[in-house]
């Protein structure tokens, strides 16, 4: 991320869970202002662990239902997701990429961490068998196909920038507006 996101200055974080990865970032990549979001169900949550742990350049938790909800009006460059589009309906996956879509502007970059199957294929028995699990709970839920993305991304001006190999078998996919 600090290559990648060198020249943005604001970070839109959809679906920030606990703060994790806002807290890290956010104190890693100083010249950033990062604006975590989540669903209104988790916020309370997220928001108490930010008070005890944010650098200051880490902004307050905002609602974000990326189906339902209006997407905050902010000046951010980039957007980041991890580990969310495989606990997603594809509706809302859809609906993510279209919020993001408005949201950027020209060169706007779009990061999306996580799992991803290529070709209609797994890139691990490890990925087949988690998605299995995430079905099994969920059957809207599931890894999605780089193919099925790309279309979405398409769709928004979204231009693949780089597909980072990651650990444990997911992808750092970065995305370009045009």
């Amino acid at each position: 991320l600090t290559e990648v996101l060198a020249n943005s200055r604001q970070v839109l974080e959809i679906g920030s869970c606990t703060g994790q990865h806002a807290v890290a970032f956010a104190t890693a990549l100083a010249h950033l202002v990062w604006q975590p979001t989540d669903q209104a169900l988790y916020l309370p949550g997220l928001q108490a662990n930010l008070q005890r742990h944010a650098p200051a350049n880490l902004l307050p938790a905002l609602q974000l239902d990326v189906q339902h909800d209006d997407w905050p009006a902010t000046n951010s460059d980039a957007v980041f997701t991890a580990n969310t589009l495989h606990i997603m309906s594809l509706v809302q996956v859809a609906a993510t990429f279209a919020g993001v879509g408005n949201l950027l502007k020209r060169e706007g970059l779009f990061l999306i961490y996580g799992p991803f199957n290529y070709g209609g294929e797994y890139t691990s028995a490890s990925n087949q068998a988690f998605d299995a699990a995430l079905q099994q709970r969920d059957p809207l839920s599931g890894i999605r196909d780089i193919e099925h993305i790309a279309s979405l991304a398409d769709r928004q001006a979204l231009q693949l920038a780089n597909d980072f190999a990651m650990p444990a078998n997911n992808r750092l996919l970065v995305w370009r507006k045009t």
